[in-house]
């Protein structure tokens, strides 16, 4: 008998499986578990994730992972608490060769973790922190403390001779770690390289963040008028992302009339008025997996300039998306896009983000990055299993309106199939008059 495939804990070779079905239109079931559909696996999930991160670092020139990164600590040991800890660098995780990982988390959480987390070895679910962004002086001892005993458990699962690789940290705790002597490397590459395929659940989990967008965009079709005030779009959506299970609402750009160009990546209280332009990007995650998707109105009307904007947006847009598929490097889909002075812009660092792509998971930006700033002397490959968003601005004629597409795309085995649904084609004219 295997005594292994007894222990859930345990990781068997088909755990890395993703279970793809592109035979199938990608789902986007309801949200809470049932008997009577097969949803989210959430185990398959958990068993996948550390797999892949197991993997990319066996790969590596590495012998452990130590991580400050929430996105990468939840990745691996598929713990998470308050949004409040994003920045904060006060949780970490340690992956040391083929062995489980261990979580060190804040005070009261690690218990409910033993509690709760039946994946993990309750025994290396442990209470720490570290610095909290330097209001723990270095001088309290904390980093030491824990610099040395991450370096007694990367000494006892055999790896002390290989470099340790850290996403992140405080400076303070890159030199403790080196006083214990560890050589320390940058690891994030390792663990980005483990994040880029998604399996069936990390896709169907993006697919239902995205559906929740959808209808956000729906509720902003409706309410957008002259008189109501940017911040209080981003006030309604950010009510119904939470009412219907956001985790986590990051941001939420609202962008009109004259602020339209430059593109200035924010809200304020400005009023819409009656002919303008605007454009939304939704930030959120639906259990943990992110969104980024841009939508164009115009209030009441449109100019001819700013149709004009519209649809050179959409063409470049459509450019990209048909050369989406496996094998294509993203050099080939950066070229599809206007050069920065070809809409207004001195280089192509200045207008970085604005004809952009970037991969989409547990962070707002894995890989792949496309953009003419960085790709067409980088190209990565395009792969089976990404997700991710395509975005293209194009400003107006007029001088300060513009418009603003993105969408979700995931790739399938032989192209790819866009999971942002909300209607955009055409321009769509709120309360046309």
């Amino acid at each position: 008998m295997n005594t292994n495939a007894l222990n859930p804990r345990i990781l068997q070779p088909g755990d890395m499986d993703p279970r793809w079905r592109w035979d199938r239109h990608i789902p986007a079931l309801g949200h809470t578990a049932v008997d009577f559909e097969r949803r989210v696996d959430h185990d398959r999930l958990r068993r996948y994730r550390l797999s892949r991160a197991k993997d990319a670092l066996k790969k590596s020139n590495l012998g452990s992972m130590l991580m400050f990164d929430v996105n990468n600590i939840r990745y691996v040991s598929g713990t998470k608490i308050g949004e409040w800890e994003r920045d904060k660098m006060c949780r970490f995780c340690l992956l040391a060769g083929d062995e489980e990982p261990y979580v060190w988390d804040f005070g009261s959480a690690a218990v409910h973790h033993r509690e709760y987390c039946d994946w993990l070895d309750p025994d290396r679910m442990l209470a720490g922190v570290v610095g909290m962004r330097g209001t723990i002086p270095p001088s309290f001892g904390l980093m030491q403390k824990y610099a040395n005993e991450i370096a007694s458990l990367i000494k006892k699962a055999g790896m002390a001779d290989m470099p340790v690789g850290v996403d992140y940290a405080e400076t303070a705790m890159f030199f403790a770690l080196k006083e214990a002597g560890l050589n320390v490397v940058d690891g994030q590459q390792v663990m980005l390289s483990a994040r880029e395929i998604k399996n069936i659940d990390e896709i169907q989990l993006l697919n239902q963040a995205a559906s929740m967008v959808d209808g956000v965009y729906h509720a902003i079709y409706e309410e957008l008028k002259p008189g109501v005030r940017e911040n209080e779009i981003v006030a309604l959506s950010n009510k119904l992302l939470y009412e219907w299970g956001s985790d986590d609402v990051e941001a939420i750009n609202a962008i009109s009339g004259e602020r339209c160009n430059p593109h200035p990546h924010n809200f304020t209280d400005r009023q819409f008025r009656p002919g303008d332009q605007a454009f939304f990007d939704i930030l959120q995650s639906y259990q943990g997996y992110r969104t980024c998707y841009y939508r164009t109105f115009n209030v009441g009307f449109s100019t001819p300039a700013q149709n004009d904007a519209y649809i050179k947006a959409r063409e470049w847009i459509d450019a990209s998306i048909d050369l989406i598929r496996p094998g294509v490097t993203t050099d080939v889909v950066a070229q599809a896009w206007p050069k920065a002075e070809e809409f207004g812009f001195p280089d192509e660092l200045s207008a970085f983000g604005l004809q952009f792509g970037h991969g989409l998971g547990l962070a707002l930006h894995e890989r792949p990055i496309i953009s003419r700033a960085v790709s067409l002397e980088n190209p990565m490959e395009i792969q089976t299993g990404m997700v991710f968003a395509l975005e293209t601005y194009c400003p107006a004629t007029d001088g300060y309106s513009a418009a603003r597409i993105e969408e979700e795309v995931v790739v399938t085995d032989k192209g790819c199939e866009v999971i942002s649904l909300f209607p955009a084609k055409d321009l769509p004219i709120a309360n046309r008059y």
